[in-house]
């Protein structure tokens, strides 16, 4: 007997905890994890590098289109066109490219149709901005992670320390606010929060605490989550 594939969206802005999240819960009930923002950073990446500008919205539907991009499940590698990119696409500028070419239709209808692949045959933990709204409408399982903006912006700030030049909390809560605007005000795939989805404010907790919030919804709403996480 086939077993019913899962998928477990998980939306919300940046700093909210989505990939720690994300990870964990992929891990614990064995299903594959995606990570829908590193192929809008991959996608940025090859922007930058091509000198294509980020207005130009025709160039990067075609950089989207013919873009080969490659998440490894086992160790959280980013392959774009054959190279691993995992660390380049962190860098500041990277991020911000990222939220430019998401704002563009032919750029997210691309790598829709990539992580909508994905989900054929597996039980996928897949994070983003509008995996429970767009990507996936009909998911089991839907969380809106958020946190205190000041909180974000600190967690930002670390993990930009912890893969380059370290940056203050002031500057970092300043780009949030920009790329939250972007997100939230794009014509394509805003960010929102979907209807049926759970919100869960991680302001104050620990990882370990946010996936017990998380594993015991996907226990309320699918049998496999109960199972899996016991």
């Amino acid at each position: 007997m086939t077993q019913k594939r899962i998928i477990v969206a998980i939306d919300g802005p940046a700093g909210a905890g989505k990939s720690t999240l994300a990870r964990r819960v992929a891990d614990k009930l064995g299903f594959i994890y995606v990570n829908t923002g590193a192929m809008y950073r991959a996608v940025g990446l090859w922007a930058l590098r091509s000198k294509v500008a980020l207005s130009d919205m025709h160039k990067l539907e075609q950089l989207a289109q013919a873009a080969q991009i490659e998440l490894s499940p086992g160790d959280d590698r980013v392959f774009l066109n054959g190279e691993d990119v995992t660390e380049a696409i962190r860098d500041p500028e990277v991020s911000d490219a990222a939220s430019r070419v998401s704002a563009v239709p032919g750029v997210r209808r691309a790598l829709i149709s990539i992580q909508r692949k994905i989900a054929q045959d597996s039980s996928v933990v897949m994070e983003g901005r509008d995996i429970g709204s767009v990507v996936f409408p009909q998911a089991q399982v839907k969380i809106f992670l958020d946190a205190d903006p000041a909180e974000r912006a600190k967690r930002r700030a670390l993990q930009h320390g912890q893969s380059g030049p370290n940056r203050d909390v002031i500057s970092v809560a300043g780009e949030l606010r920009e790329r939250d605007r972007r997100d939230q005000t794009r014509v394509e795939a805003p960010l929102v929060q979907a209807p049926d989805a759970q919100l869960v404010d991680t302001t104050g907790l620990s990882p370990e605490e946010v996936e017990a919030k998380v594993l015991s919804i996907v226990r309320a709403r699918t049998s496999n989550g109960k199972a899996a996480a016991n």
